[in-house]
């Protein structure tokens, strides 16, 4: 004991004599725990570990970068934690995401902004989870404190998708909405809906426990095996491993403009910078989509559709105005097989392109393979000289079926199919 209290008086003596300035540079590497934990070492530490700079970052760190300040950071590090203390490993993450969200699509789609609701109240989800008879997972709990979810409206906040008959616009559900469509049947079970489209009844579902196959927090869309007679046969194309995760690489591909803004709508197009070709004056591009509500895992069936745009450069001469006459396509699947496609114009249209024009359309396409790829040319005469024929390239892009689950009660009957040949 008394070499432990020599200790403690040298130890004071030295933290004594050195100079604040270093010390304020290693408490500033300390997270909230152990900036508070040395605050019991010594008198010094104590005062230096109350230092405004210090709490300031902390705030801004885990709480948010727009915070309204009445008193020292410390005070008001506390009154969050008090509030928001279990949710500290999320929130600064989640709300930082909000925040990029709704200042990207303030002025881009206002009616988007105008269905967020305020955010829930502790009470309120502890009651859901009564309700359900399911605990929530923390960071889903955190988001929801910060909104909760939206008015059921269209567009949806979590994208769109059209095609000539086809239409999907997905609204992130408020949790009492949700919590009424919690399912509990076979081949479902513990699975809380995220999103819901009000024209294909589609939904996005995280699993709230790690049962029938699926980790706890994983989300998907489901996606019923159409060859099982079993109908909680439910297989899964999988969009995220935790709702932080599926959250926040949604919101980038949002802000960074990876999704484009089409009429007032986020359509969740992707599309790889390396997907452009430019042929003399005219430039292609091409972004995909996988439609899982038009897919299915058995029969294998993976449905795509692409955006196309044809931009004549502003500088081109006004003589290479031209018309688009046909298309051309190679398209390869997993297997290496190839098929070729050879038709008039796009989509029934027959473009004309002038300097600074362009031309958009969406087609899709179906394969039975998890991949595949396409290219191709547009063939084009000049309006001045329709004798004057040429060729455009269109990039090769590629379509790769999102990962997927098969359901349980596949994976059994193929163990038994299995086990029973292997008895013969």
């Amino acid at each position: 004991k008394d070499i432990i209290e020599t200790n403690k008086r040298l130890l004071s003596s030295i933290l004594n004599n050195l100079p604040s300035d270093p010390l304020l540079l290693i408490l500033s590497f300390l997270d909230f725990r152990d900036l508070i934990s040395s605050s019991f070492v010594s008198r010094r530490l104590n005062e230096l570990s109350s230092h405004n700079p210090l709490w300031k970052g902390l705030c801004l760190k885990h709480w948010s970068d727009k915070m309204q300040r009445v008193r020292t950071w410390k005070e008001l590090f506390k009154e969050f934690y008090a509030d928001l203390g279990r949710y500290i490993d999320h929130y600064g993450t989640l709300k930082r995401a909000w925040d990029d969200l709704k200042r990207y699509l303030e002025q881009r789609c206002p009616r988007m902004i105008a269905s967020l609701k305020e955010g829930a109240k502790e009470e309120e989800l502890d009651g859901i989870e009564a309700q359900i008879g399911c605990k929530l997972p923390n960071d889903y709990r955190c988001s929801y404190r910060i909104h909760n979810g939206q008015k059921l409206v269209v567009p949806g906040l979590m994208g769109s998708m059209a095609l000539s008959n086809h239409y999907r616009s997905e609204d992130l559900l408020d949790i009492e909405t949700a919590a009424g469509g919690f399912q509990q049947r076979k081949g479902m079970r513990q699975c809380l809906p995220l999103t819901f489209c009000f024209h294909t009844g589609l939904s996005q579902y995280m699993a709230l426990e790690g049962t029938e196959g699926r980790s706890r927090c994983e989300i998907f869309y489901h996606c019923p095996d159409q060859m099982a007679q079993d109908p909680s046969a439910i297989d899964m194309f999988i969009t995220g491993s935790s709702f932080t995760e599926w959250f926040t690489s949604y919101v980038h591909n949002v802000v960074t403009g990876e999704y484009p803004i089409i009429r007032d709508q986020i359509f969740r197009y992707i599309h790889d910078k390396q997907c452009v070709a430019t042929t003399g004056d005219i430039t292609v591009s091409v972004s995909t989509s996988f439609l899982p509500e038009l897919s299915s895992v058995h029969p294998p069936h993976f449905f795509f559709t692409y955006r196309i745009r044809i931009e004549m450069a502003k500088n081109a001469l006004p003589e290479n105005a031209c018309q688009l006459d046909s298309r051309y396509w190679k398209i390869t699947n997993a297997n290496g097989n190839v098929e070729e496609v050879r038709g008039p114009g796009v989509v029934g249209e027959f473009p004309v392109m002038t300097p600074g024009k362009v031309h958009e359309y969406a087609s899709c396409t179906t394969f039975s393979t998890t991949s595949e790829y396409m290219e191709g040319q547009y063939t084009f005469h000049r309006l001045k000289n329709k004798e004057e024929i040429f060729d455009v390239c269109i990039p090769r892009f590629h379509m790769v079926c999102p990962p997927f689950r098969e359901s349980m009660v596949r994976s059994v009957s193929v163990l038994s199919v299995r086990e029973g040949v292997a008895d013969e």
